[in-house]
């Protein structure tokens, strides 16, 4: 995520560090390679000018010059500009009403239907929401069979009216069925085109005057940089969005969306989409998205990632084990299971302040606890419970059952003893506090 955005940034902070005095002469050489780096981006010209010359007035006004560390406070005013030209705050969804009505448009292909899904299965399973998804895409077949598959994944209902053309009705059908279902949100998907035309624009005026909706969400590709931000424009001046939503920012993306489309559509980003599972969904958050630009991590959202998956009392289940010693192969299990519910681990990994340019030319695969996991299942019942009794031939033969070698099983063992260790010695200077 913003990768070479991320790179050319601490590239131009290179040139402060570099010099033995700060001076207004190489503070504007750094503010160049900085507009440098947003161009490259595909953030808007004027926008990468603005930012500059606001970092510039700013980092000034608090003497950067004369500060005891002026490299620091240049980053900090860097950053604040950014999370200000992303909108400061993060934005809230309105989902007051009986039901709340969410209308979804975008451009066809820019993830309009996964994220109607994506946002269903958000509010219902983190808001407590009973949502109903509404197909309202009648031009492409596909994407009616795609939200019944989505809403089947998340076991929400899906409205569909098979043969009709008329979206304006559906939704209208839709809304009398989820008032008689008890469903409080309606999420309504709409067709889109591969460019924008009239005729597109006049049936989302239509639905959104028909049902005024508390939300009316553009979802836009992050992927497709300025294009995207100027889409959002037109878009914004015929239906008056709420809210932009990026999608794919798990991919190649250069950062010029995220940084642009508040300043020119006056909209706050709310969510981001950062892969293909149903809860690869994001609050937009944009200090936090500053922070990851710069490379500083974003320990906030790793730690609610961290809380969402790990209960209290399971928390203290495995401190108990731990402390008796207890604790073996079979709780080991469950935790895998539950970081992996986390997300992708180099995403994962990459919120760690540092670790996102470490890992930058790993190659890391998408699940690596496959092979300790295969390890673990190659265990009797018996050795999961008491990892004592793993003598060497019991040990080749996990190895043969895994597809894994003697070395890799004896590794995992030496690594599951250090990790139990230190985990009880932790446990215990906290305890002691």
């Amino acid at each position: 995520m913003f990768e070479n955005l991320s790179e050319r940034l601490e590239k131009s902070f290179q040139i402060l560090k570099g010099q033995g005095k700060i001076t207004e002469i190489n503070v504007a050489e750094t503010l160049k390679e900085v507009r440098r780096a947003l161009l490259d981006a595909d953030v808007n010209y004027k926008i990468a000018k603005e930012f500059t010359d606001s970092v510039k007035a700013k980092a000034l006004g608090m003497d950067v010059l004369t500060a005891l560390k002026p490299g620091q406070l240049m980053v900090k005013v860097v950053h604040d500009e950014l999370a200000r030209l992303m909108g400061g705050t993060a934005a809230d969804i309105n989902v007051k009403g009986n039901p709340a009505i969410i209308l979804m448009a975008g451009l066809q292909g820019s993830g309009k239907t996964t994220f109607s899904g994506k946002l269903a299965s958000f509010l219902k399973n983190k808001r407590g929401k009973r949502p109903l998804l509404v197909a309202g895409d009648v031009y492409r077949p596909a994407a009616i069979e795609q939200l019944k598959v989505l809403g089947a994944q998340i076991d929400v209902p899906v409205y569909s009216e098979e043969g009709s053309v008329d979206p304006v009705r559906i939704a209208l059908n839709a809304l009398q069925e989820a008032k008689a279902k008890a469903r409080d949100v309606v999420i309504i998907d709409t067709a889109g085109r591969l460019a924008i035309d009239e005729q597109m624009m006049n049936e989302i005026v239509a639905i959104k005057k028909a049902l005024q909706p508390q939300e009316t969400l553009f979802v836009v590709d992050a992927m497709t940089g300025q294009d995207a931000v100027n889409t959002a424009k037109e878009f914004n001046d015929r239906v008056d969005f709420d809210g932009a939503i990026l999608t794919k920012l798990d991919g190649d993306t250069r950062g010029g969306a995220a940084l642009s489309i508040r300043a020119v559509v006056d909209k706050p980003i709310k969510f981001v989409g950062t892969g293909e599972k149903m809860d690869a969904l994001d609050v937009f958050h944009p200090g936090r998205m500053a922070d990851r630009i710069l490379g500083m991590g974003d320990i906030v959202s790793l730690v609610e990632k961290a809380q969402e998956q790990f209960d209290d009392e399971e928390a203290r289940r495995v401190q108990r084990r731990l402390l008796k010693n207890q604790f073996d192969f079979n709780d080991f299990l469950d935790q895998i299971r539950q970081t992996r519910k986390m997300g992708n681990f180099k995403d994962v990994a990459s919120m760690i302040p540092g670790m996102g340019k470490a890992l930058k030319n790993v190659e890391i695969p998408d699940d690596p606890f496959k092979s300790v996991e295969a390890i673990i299942y190659s265990m009797t019942p018996a050795e999961r419970q008491h990892p004592d009794l793993l003598n060497g031939s019991r040990r080749k033969r996990v190895a043969l059952g895994s597809g894994t070698s003697l070395q890799q099983v004896n590794n995992l063992l030496k690594q599951f003893d250090e990790m139990k260790k230190k985990m009880r010695a932790v446990i215990k200077v906290g305890k002691k506090r």
